[in-house]
């Protein structure tokens, strides 16, 4: 099988796991099992609290002693498992420790992805920066399926949403044993240093200002992800609580609105080798961040009638927003870092963003919404997303003063061939 068909199959189960369940949760929290709104922020830090410690750990086990390929289809049966049992918790906190277990497992799987289909590609001779994001786009697709798939069949509030995920996380475990080998890169017989044996080295990247800087903005960037995965579409099928919007086409099929973003996501990740090339690294997070801006104020302002625009406008912004960052700044990772840390390197981006970033960001929104933003009446969505979009304007304008970086037109084209 061409090695790129392989590669799209992969990316498509990686995130068809994730769509199945992660934008429709809160309904299942809120509407099925009624449970505490206060508690429901600490759901979404578990992605964060797995990927602190698991991607990087898992990142140097690749480098090191397993094949990534192998150690990424072993963590996917095992999420997978766990996934299954889900839908037999009935106490929120029994339900935030298995789904903590379950994305243990799940959160290492995002970068080790990204180190075989960037070994894969290489070994073909094939150009990463031009070839990956089409492949990646396929990713965003397998969540848009999955979203239409649960919204579709009924099940945005139901526990099915999660035996689907399971399903899939089993199938791409069985299937990563076929992947290309992605051998590990050190020699474990070289006498080396306890820092280096372990593969701490990786953490020396924080020396860096730059580097540095990129981690720091990345934390940031990723609590503002974790915002909208977190409350997107509970806040629209919140409108069915104004008896005017209770029937409409957005209350119904939110999940699908909602799926208008990841749907915009595959056209801005096509888009990236030209913005790279064109603007450089640092314009590029730049314009992510002001699309943020412009993802949560839309979302303030929209409605199901006459804002309705404003709603399908935030979607598509946020293609831009999520694209922009997470696919360039793994490119800019890979290109940035010695081959022999690599995967240790995403691991520790992965950390930054979906780690210490969605911690920070979903228990400070938890708190914040339940209490300053929340009444007998409701959640005043307006002024949440307003509060949003502040922070992330405060965000793009401290990175377009700190963030130092000179374009080079062929700086990632010649880092990769290197």
């Amino acid at each position: 099988m061409n090695v790129k068909l392989r590669l799209i199959i992969m990316n498509f189960l990686q995130f068809f796991i994730w769509g199945a369940w992660l934008i429709t949760v809160a309904n299942y929290w809120f509407g099925t099992k009624g449970w505490d709104g206060a508690d429901f922020g600490a759901i979404f830090s578990t992605m964060g609290i797995a990927s602190i410690f698991m991607p990087t750990i898992c990142g140097i086990i690749a480098d090191r002693w397993i094949n990534a390929e192998k150690l990424y289809g072993i963590l996917h049966v095992l999420g997978g498992l766990t996934l299954l049992y889900v839908p037999m918790i009935d106490n929120p906190v029994s339900f935030f420790w298995v789904i903590l277990l379950a994305m243990v497992f799940y959160m290492p799987t995002i970068a080790l992805s990204n180190s075989v289909a960037y070994n894969a590609l290489k070994k073909n001779g094939l150009d990463v920066v031009k070839d990956f994001p089409p492949i990646r786009v396929w990713g965003t697709i397998g969540f848009i399926a999955a979203m239409w798939i649960t919204n579709l069949s009924g099940n945005k509030a139901s526990e099915n949403q999660f035996y689907i995920a399971a399903v899939a996380a089993v199938l791409l475990g069985i299937y990563s044993f076929t992947l290309p080998k992605c051998k590990p890169q050190h020699d474990v017989s070289e006498n080396k240093s306890f820092v280096e044996l372990m593969g701490l080295s990786s953490f020396k990247l924080f020396a860096n200002y730059k580097l540095a800087l990129f981690f720091i903005f990345s934390m940031f960037l990723g609590a503002a992800l974790q915002l909208t995965n977190a409350y997107g579409d509970v806040y629209l099928d919140d409108f069915k609580l104004i008896p005017q919007y209770a029937d409409s086409f957005v209350v119904k099929y939110s999940t699908i609105i909602m799926s208008i973003s990841q749907i915009s996501e595959t056209l801005f990740i096509l888009a990236i080798p030209f913005f790279l090339k064109r603007y450089g690294i640092k314009r590029v997070m730049l314009i992510s961040m002001i699309a943020w801006v412009l993802r949560f104020g839309l979302f303030a302002y929209g409605n199901p009638e006459g804002g309705l625009w404003m709603i399908i406008a935030s979607c598509i912004v946020y293609g831009m927003a999520f694209d922009f960052f997470n696919i360039s700044g793994s490119l800019f990772i890979e290109t940035s870092t010695d081959s022999k840390i690599r995967s240790s390197a995403q691991g520790l981006f992965m950390m930054m963003t979906n780690g210490f970033g969605a911690i920070f960001g979903s228990l400070v929104s938890g708190y914040l919404i339940d209490h300053f933003f929340t009444t007998s009446a409701g959640k005043d969505w307006h002024n949440i997303w307003l509060t949003f979009a502040i922070y992330s304007l405060v965000i793009a304008i401290a990175f377009a003063i700190l963030f130092k970086h000179k374009h080079d037109p062929n700086e990632i084209k010649k880092s990769i061939s290197h």
